[in-house]
C-alpha cells in the first residue's frame, strides 16, 4: 500500500508504462540511477497540464530513488523574463517538491556553440542565407520533398567562418541560420535541414548582451539533458516526432545517451492550455490577471482555493496515459472535495439573504451555541455561535407555495435552524413586487439539542445572527469558458467568442463571527453550500467547489 501527502492509506495501483520502462532499465543495469527533469520555458505562468508534468517528473524520481533537475529552457530573450523564473519556482515549492539542481539552458550556450561547430566541421550542418519564408517554402510538403539550399554546399571553412562572424553580430536578425544538413526528402518533416540557430539581437535575463545567436529547442533540449545525465526526458506527446532528432544530434556527437519518452498531455474541459491564449486573456483583459481564480494556471487555482495534495491526488487519478484524451472538470473538484472534507473548518455563511425573525424570543436576548469546527472530529475544538431574534438565511430556503417533497421552510411548516432550535413559520411579509423580505417564525423551546425530549423535522437550514453577523464578498465561480471542447475548436475561430459572461458573480454576503479569526490557512466549508477560500490579494472570499458530486471514481 501507498500512502498519500497526509499518510492516508491509497490502493496499490497498476504501473504505468514509464514505471514499466524505469524498472526494466534499473533491474537490467542500463541505469544505476535514473535523473529526471522538469524544462519549462519561462515565457510565462504555469498551468495545470504543466503541475501533472511536475507531478511526473518529480513522483517518478522520488519512487525509485533518484534525482529531478529543474532546467530553465531559456534560449528565447525576446519571449522570456525572470518574473517568470520566479512563479515557476514558487508554484512547484507549492506543489510540495524540490529539484536537485537548478540549471538553465544558457548554463550551456558554450558547449552548445562547441558542438554546433563540431557538426560543421563533420559536414552536418551549414549556415544558410536563405530568407525565413524561403526556408519554410523549400521544406516541400508530406508528399513532396523539400529542395536543398543554395547554400547547403559550402565549404567547413567557410561556414565556421559566418557561424563565428554570426556569434560576433556581424549580421542583422534573420540574416543568416545555422541548419543541420541531414535529408531535404525525409518522411519526418523535422528532419529536413532543421534549424539550430537563429539571431536574435536582444539582452538576455540572465547572459546580458554575451550572445546574439541563440540556439533552437531540438539542438539545445536533447543535449542539455546530455550534459545533466538525463536517464529519461519525459516530455508531452506532440515530441513524439521530435524524439529521432533528439537522438541523432546526441548520437553525431557521441554524447551520453539521453533519451526521451512521451505520455499524453492533459486537456480539461472548458478549460485553453496554450500560453499564447492565456497571455492574450492577461494582456487584453478578460481576466485580472495570470492569477485570476478563473485562470487554469497554478497560481490561479492557488488562489482560488486547491491544494496542493489534492492537485498531486488529481495528477495521480488522470494517470499517464500514451494517447491524448480530455479529462472531465469534474475530476479536479471531485479531488478538491475528498482533500478538504477530511479536514476544512465549517463555517454559516449566507449568501443570498432574507431576513428571518422568531416572533416569541426576548428581544435583546443571546444564546450562544458550541458547533464543531470539523465534524470529523466531533471531540475537537469549537466555534462558538449566537443565536438572537433577526436572522438571516438564504432566500432559496423559504418557499411560498412549495412542492411536496420540499424539505425547508415554508407556511405552517417546520425546519431546525442548524445546531440549534425547530422553528415553525407562521407568517411573511412581501415588497411591493412580490418578493419575499421577511419570514416570521416561533421557536420551540424544547427543542434546544441536549435539552428535553429530541424530536427530529426533515428539514435542516444554515442561518446567522443580523445582530452579530460579519459582512464579507463572497465570489462565485463558473467555468472561463462555455464550450465544452476547447480544444477542438478549429483554428482561425475565435475562442474569445466562447468566453463565459457569468464566470464571475460577486455577492455580498454575511458570515458567522467565528470566520474571521479562521486561521486554518486553507479553504473552509460554508455549510450546505460551498467550499471558500479567503483571497489574500483582495480579502474576498472565492468559492473553490461546490458541496454536490456528481463525479463517481472508478
Amino acid at each position: 500500500m501507498e500512502e498519500n501527502s497526509k499518510g492516508a492509506t491509497l490502493e496499490q495501483r497498476p504501473n504505468n508504462f514509464l514505471e514499466d520502462i524505469i524498472e526494466a532499465d534499473l533491474s537490467s543495469g542500463k541505469h544505476k540511477a535514473i535523473m529526471t527533469r522538469f524544462p519549462p520555458e519561462p515565457n510565462g505562468y504555469l498551468h495545470i497540464g504543466h503541475a501533472k508534468s511536475i507531478c511526473l517528473n518529480f513522483g517518478l524520481a522520488k519512487k525509485y530513488g533518484g534525482r529531478t533537475n529543474l532546467r530553465f529552457d531559456d534560449t528565447n530573450p525576446v519571449k522570456e523574463d525572470t518574473e517568470y523564473v520566479d512563479s515557476i519556482k514558487e508554484d512547484i515549492k507549492w506543489l510540495g517538491f524540490e529539484w536537485a539542481n537548478e540549471f538553465y539552458a544558457s548554463d550551456y550556450f558554450d558547449q552548445l556553440y562547441e558542438w554546433a561547430k563540431v557538426l560543421i566541421r563533420k559536414g552536418l550542418a551549414y549556415v544558410d542565407d536563405q530568407t525565413q519564408e524561403e526556408i519554410r517554402l523549400g521544406r516541400g510538403t508530406v508528399k513532396e520533398p523539400g529542395k536543398e539550399s543554395p547554400w547547403r554546399n559550402r565549404s567547413v571553412e567557410e561556414n565556421l567562418r559566418l557561424f563565428e562572424e554570426m556569434k560576433e553580430g556581424k549580421y542583422p536578425d534573420g540574416a543568416k541560420v545555422l541548419r543541420a544538413k541531414i535529408d531535404m526528402a525525409h518522411p519526418n518533416m523535422l528532419f529536413r535541414d532543421p534549424l539550430m540557430y537563429r539571431i536574435i539581437h536582444a539582452e538576455h535575463h540572465r547572459t546580458g548582451n554575451k550572445w546574439c545567436i541563440y540556439p533552437m529547442y531540438d539542438f539545445a533540449h536533447g543535449q542539455c539533458d546530455s550534459i545533466e545525465h538525463i536517464t529519461h526526458s519525459i516530455c508531452t506527446l506532440e515530441f513524439d516526432v521530435h524524439r529521432p532528432l533528439y537522438d541523432w544530434f546526441i548520437e553525431n556527437l557521441e554524447i551520453f545517451p539521453s533519451h526521451q519518452y512521451e505520455f499524453a498531455r492533459l486537456n480539461l474541459t472548458y478549460t485553453v492550455m496554450s500560453k499564447r491564449k492565456l497571455l492574450e486573456l492577461v494582456k487584453n483583459g478578460y481576466v485580472e490577471g495570470w492569477d485570476d481564480p478563473r485562470m487554469p494556471t497554478i497560481c490561479g487555482i492557488r488562489r482560488r482555493g486547491y491544494t496542493p495534495e489534492s492537485i498531486r491526488m488529481f495528477a495521480d487519478k488522470v494517470g499517464v496515459a500514451k494517447r491524448d484524451n480530455i479529462i472531465d472538470l469534474s475530476l479536479m473538484e471531485w479531488c478538491l472535495r475528498q482533500d478538504l472534507n477530511e479536514r476544512a473548518n465549517r463555517y454559516m455563511a449566507v449568501i443570498d439573504p432574507i431576513k428571518l425573525v422568531i416572533d416569541n424570543w426576548e428581544e435583546g436576548k443571546v444564546e450562544w451555541f458550541d458547533a464543531p469546527l470539523n465534524p470529523a472530529d466531533p471531540e475537537g475544538e469549537k466555534r462558538r455561535v449566537p443565536f438572537t431574534k433577526e436572522l438571516y438565511i438564504e432566500r432559496e430556503d423559504f418557499m411560498e407555495d412549495a412542492p411536496k417533497k420540499y424539505f425547508r421552510l415554508k407556511p405552517d411548516g417546520e425546519v431546525r435552524l442548524k445546531y440549534t432550535y425547530i422553528v415553525k413559520c407562521v407568517s411573511f411579509e412581501k415588497d411591493a413586487q412580490g418578493n419575499v423580505t421577511v419570514v416570521h417564525c416561533e421557536v420551540d423551546p424544547s427543542s434546544k439539542p441536549g435539552a428535553g425530549e429530541w424530536r427530529s423535522v426533515k428539514g435542516t437550514i444554515h442561518w446567522v445572527s443580523q445582530q452579530y453577523a460579519k459582512q464579507i464578498e463572497a465570489r462565485l465561480f463558473d467555468t472561463l469558458f462555455t464550450e465544452e471542447q476547447m480544444g477542438a475548436i478549429p483554428e482561425g475561430v475565435d475562442y474569445k467568442q466562447y468566453l463565459n459572461p457569468d464566470s464571475l458573480v460577486i455577492k455580498s454576503a454575511y458570515a458567522e463571527p467565528a470566520l474571521l479569526e479562521d486561521k486554518s490557512g486553507i479553504a473552509v466549508q460554508f455549510e450546505r453550500v460551498g467550499y471558500f477560500y479567503h483571497d489574500p490579494k483582495n480579502g474576498a472570499w472565492n468559492k473553490a467547489t461546490g458541496l454536490r458530486d456528481s463525479f463517481k471514481v472508478k
